[in-house]
Formats: structure tokens, sequence, C-alpha cells
């Protein structure tokens, strides 16, 4: 009996892992106990070509912990050459009636967010290891100084889809 158990949830995570046939790459990093301001997650990877586009994007998980209905994030992208990028975005994480976005059944709620890819086609036109590079931007309205720590935020991720628009 319990075998059988462990082979039909061995089942269902290949059929899950399988059916996501758009992922290029896809890793997460856990944040211990509170996001720290200074802390930044960083994220290697070496796309498969530089003619294709690609839809890339920050992956969150976040608990009831989480007291805010927005997130800024500051993101960073260094290509192979050392240009780089450096976007500040914000992102609803919660509705107006204080309901948690994203998908999830439990307290976790698991959240993909854009960031590059959805207005114009993103093309890793350089071969080599990219660096992406994640920190948090958050402060409490009318303060200067940002949060020197951020709770509810458990897993910080980065994904990169092929789009099949192309």
């Amino acid at each position: 009996m319990l075998k059988s158990k462990y082979c039909i949830v061995f089942l269902m995570t290949l059929v899950a892992v399988s059916c996501d046939s758009n992922r290029v790459f896809d890793q997460y990093k856990s944040i211990p106990n509170q996001w720290h301001k200074d802390s930044i997650v960083s994220f290697k990877v070496s796309p498969p070509d530089t003619i294709n586009n690609y839809n890339l994007f920050v992956n969150l998980r976040n608990t009831s912990d989480y007291k805010f209905s927005n997130l800024y994030l500051v993101v960073e992208l260094n290509y192979p050459n050392g240009k780089t990028l450096k976007d500040t975005l914000e992102y609803r994480m919660a509705a107006p009636d204080g309901t948690f976005l994203g998908s999830g059944f439990t307290d976790i709620k698991e959240n993909k967010l854009w960031y590059k890819g959805y207005e114009q086609p993103f093309v890793f036109n350089e071969s080599g290891e990219y660096q992406i590079k994640v920190q948090h931007a958050m402060r409490k309205n009318g303060d200067v100084n940002g949060l020197l720590h951020l709770e509810g935020i458990t897993d910080v991720g980065f994904r990169i889809e092929s789009d099949n628009k192309n």
C-alpha cells in the first residue's frame, strides 16, 4: 500500500514537470527568517541561444506574515560583456480586500511576476553566462529609509520561458 502511494506521487510529479515544455530555467533560493535589505539573491544562467525570444519572471513565495499589498524589487541583469540593466519594479501582492494574490491552497502563495518579455520580445543577444540579482526595496509609507528586514517572503526564484509566439 505504501509503495503504491509513492508511485502515485512520483507519477504526478513527473506529469507536472513534463507538462512544462516552455521552461528553460527555473530556480528558487530560500530566504531564511526575514529578507534583509542588503541581501541580494542571485542566479547565474547560460541561455540556450542568442536569437529566440524569451519571457523572464521573478518568482516569489510568501506567507501571511507578509504585511503589504505591494512589493518593490530592484532587479539587475548583468550581461556576459559587462553591460548591466537595473530596474526598480512594483508588483501587486494582494487584492483590495487584503486577499493575497498568487497560487496555492495553503498559507504559502506563489507569485509569478513579469520581468522581461511582456511589452516587447526579450532576446539574450550575447552568448555566455548572465547573472540576475534580486533585492527588495520596501519601505513604510512616510519613511525615507527602507525596511531593514522584510517578513513573509520565504523563497525568491527566477524563471525563463521560451516565447512560443515567434
